[in-house]
Parts: C-alpha cells; sequence; structure tokens
C-alpha cells in the first residue's frame, strides 16, 4: 500500500464537519495508516486509517500514531487533540495476525505494545477520543488513554481478550476499573461481553454520548478548539494535577495541586487572565 500525502482535508466525515481550513502548518509527512489535518483553531486531528482492517491497531499504525502525537505535541500552534476512527469502527482490536503466532520469548523479550502506551506516559497537551462503531480491546484501551472520551450512543465497546485465551494487554484491567468499579469491570472482561456507548456514558466511562457519529466528532472537535483557546501553560498544569490524582491521596493530592497552583503565579498567563478578568476584556495568551 502507497503511503497517502497528508494534507489537512475533509475525510471519512466530510459530509458532516465544517469545511476543514488550515489553522496551523502540520509537518509534512506521508503516513499510511493515518489521516493527519488541523480543522479547527489549535486543534490537531487524527484518523486511523485501516478501512478494510476496521481500523485494527498493529505495531506500525501505532507508531505512526506516537509520531504524529509527538508531532503535534511540539507545535506551538496546537492546544489539543483528537483521535478518531470511521463512523463503523474506531478500532475493532489489536490485529490477531501480528500476536497469533508470537512465543513468549518474543513477547516478553521484545516489549510487545510498550509502545502503545506512549499517549498517557509521554503526551503533555490534552487529547480527546470520538469514538463510533467498534472500539474492542486494544481499540478500547486506545480510547480509554485519551483524557476525555466522547461516544455515540451505538458505538460498540469492550475488552473480549478472555474469548482468545489472554487478557487486556495495554491497560484495559486497570483503566476500565478505576472509571467504572471494581464489580462491574470483573464482569466485562470475565465475560468478554462489549457495552454500548450509552452504557459507557451511564457508567461514567466516557464524558459525553451523542446521537450520531457526526455529532460526536463534531463535540470532540468543538471542546478541543475551547481547550485550545486558553493558556497552553494552564491547560498542561491542569492536566497534569488531575492524571496525579489517580496516584495519590486525596491529602497528598490537595497538596500537590496547590503547589502547581501556587508555581502558576510565576507565568506571565496569571497575570494577563486576572488582569483582563478584573478590566472585563478578553484574555490574550502569551503561553508562557
Amino acid at each position: 500500500m502507497l503511503a497517502a500525502r497528508i494534507r489537512p482535508r475533509a475525510s471519512q466525515f466530510r459530509n458532516f464537519l465544517t469545511p476543514l481550513r488550515t489553522y496551523s502548518a502540520a509537518a509534512e509527512k506521508s503516513y499510511e495508516y493515518i489521516k493527519v489535518s488541523t480543522p479547527r483553531a489549535g486543534v490537531g486531528l487524527i484518523e486511523l486509517h485501516r478501512p478494510k482492517a476496521l481500523n485494527a491497531l498493529f505495531t506500525p499504525l501505532i507508531h505512526e500514531l506516537n509520531t504524529a502525537l509527538k508531532t503535534f505535541d511540539r507545535n506551538p500552534s496546537i492546544g489539543a487533540m483528537v483521535i478518531t476512527g470511521s463512523p463503523k469502527a474506531f478500532a475493532a482490536g489489536a490485529d490477531i495476525k501480528e500476536m497469533s503466532t508470537k512465543t513468549f520469548a518474543e513477547a516478553y523479550g521484545d516489549d510487545f505494545i510498550e509502545s502503545w502506551s506512549e499517549l498517557p506516559n509521554t503526551i503533555k497537551k490534552p487529547v480527546i477520543a470520538a469514538v463510533n462503531g467498534h472500539a474492542l480491546g486494544g481499540g478500547c484501551e486506545l480510547a480509554m488513554m485519551c483524557d476525555i472520551m466522547y461516544v455515540s450512543e451505538k458505538a460498540n465497546l469492550g475488552q473480549p481478550e478472555i474469548k482468545l485465551g489472554v487478557i487486556p494487554g495495554a491497560g484495559g484491567s486497570q483503566r476500565l476499573t478505576r472509571a467504572i468499579g471494581k464489580s462491574k469491570a470483573m464482569e466485562l472482561i470475565l465475560t468478554g461481553r462489549n457495552f454500548s456507548g450509552r452504557e459507557a456514558y451511564d457508567w461514567g466511562l466516557a464524558a459525553k454520548c451523542f446521537a450520531t457519529a457526526e455529532e460526536c466528532l463534531e463535540g470532540a472537535l468543538g471542546t478541543a478548539e475551547t481547550v485550545a483557546s486558553y493558556s497552553r501553560i494552564a491547560v498542561k498544569a491542569c492536566k497534569e494535577v488531575v492524571n496525579k490524582s489517580q496516584d495519590l491521596g486525596i491529602r497528598e493530592g490537595v497538596e500537590y495541586e496547590r503547589r502547581v497552583f501556587h508555581g502558576l503565579f510565576g507565568s506571565e498567563d496569571q497575570k494577563v487572565g486576572m488582569s483582563a478578568f478584573a478590566k472585563k476584556e478578553k484574555a490574550v495568551w502569551t503561553h508562557r
């Protein structure tokens, strides 16, 4: 398959999105398994693109995804990112063909799928998942790695690894349990039962649920645009302290939050924001 040239243009959602315009000079790079664009001011959009495989995840796609995420993360004109798939599939799972013949020595010795965790471990800017269609196994795990998950009602999520004789391997057992509780997560993982986008929202796994795939992507882009309109320094700090809450007890977490809060008084944007508020003016952020 020849690599497709990346251009900021409409994708499979082109009939439903507002007209795409280029707001920043995204790195000109050829990708084979993803599409990259900048459809809103300050927003980077990454679309998984293996249509014949329902966007099944495998190492070459993950490497491209990591490259695109890091490129946007370093781009000063980008304030937030959105990851999506197609209306039919966010990512229908991990590619079984890549995994089925691996031995323990190969999987363990080569740290198989460790690279799949670069998103939650290294990306500093907020990432929103717009989940439509199938998001199973690794696809569900990828969505949960993002900072915010939006879903359409008919999205189909789940961790069905038990049916393959294995367990979730990219954080599914950990993130799902933290989000919805031990009992419900245990039931889903032990039975391999799928669940809908509506259920994901009702259980607190997803932040918003939309009637259609088009509304889901539009909602994610709109939220990303809002986030990107604020101080990059403050946004980065917000993501840091919320993530830290997952590692610390409430007392330690509040103390950590307070130290970061104090630290922001050394930023230019703290002065800009508070001065603009006092004068009833719109803040013009310096991102410093």
